[in-house]
């Protein structure tokens, strides 16, 4: 009986030593993308190295706060980026990635290539930059980042006070308004209407289903290029 109750001891001193590091190992690789990307961060908003032919914001339309952005060092870097997503206020501000002969390809890999469990927002295949409409695609992940402070689009009032949404391209920067907020699916015909209206589609994972979604609308408001 007393090597029994030592065994289990032992073992349960296992599980917990092995559960501890499962844990430490996940928040390690979570904190390690989170770095990745303030990286990625620091280097489209290095001045040094913006020319006269960068693209300019005008006036009347910069958003409060925004910085200028190079992104011709992570074009150079890696061909797959076509662009980059942001709202002002939320953690959403990440490259954009594109693949369309591998449409998921940053499903779940890091800007680099390498593999990340939060991947990389990709835009759809079938769309391109200067197509009317554009869905990109990220991780509504548990830590915060990617595309999960789109759950925050389900409040009036912060829709209301982050209706803006920028993406931009080498083409210039293009701003967005958010006009709805739908829960749905990935059956959803609105994945399917790729028409020419100035129309951006944030799309992310959203409650137990495997197949629910939740989707950001919006309507462009203004381009520059």
């Amino acid at each position: 009986m007393r090597k029994l109750n030592i065994f289990l001891v032992l073992l349960l001193s296992a599980l917990v030593v092995i559960s501890a590091y499962m844990i430490y190992k996940q928040v390690t690789m979570r904190q390690n993308e989170i770095n990745k990307f303030n990286e990625l961060l620091e280097i489209i908003e290095d001045t040094s190295s913006v020319t006269e032919e960068t693209t300019e914001i005008p006036k009347d339309t910069e958003p409060s706060g925004q910085k200028v952005r190079n992104l011709k060092p992570l074009f150079e870097r890696n061909s797959d980026c076509i662009g980059w997503i942001c709202i002002a206020g939320t953690n959403i501000n990440y490259p954009v990635m594109h693949t369309p002969d591998s449409p998921q390809k940053y499903l779940r890999k890091d800007f680099d290539g390498q593999y990340s469990q939060s991947g990389v927002p990709f835009l759809d295949a079938r769309c391109n930059i200067d197509s009317g409409t554009a869905i990109i695609y990220g991780h509504n992940m548990k830590n915060g980042t990617q595309f999960s402070d789109l759950k925050k689009y389900l409040n009036a009032d912060f829709r209301d006070s982050h209706s803006t949404i920028e993406f931009e391209t080498k083409n210039g920067i293009r701003y967005f308004t958010v006009i709805s907020v739908k829960k749905t699916d990935i059956y959803d015909e609105i994945y399917n209407q790729l028409n020419n209206d100035g129309t951006l589609i944030l799309s992310t994972c959203y409650g137990n289903a495997k197949s629910g979604r939740l989707i950001i609308i919006a309507k462009e408001a203004n381009a520059n290029g």
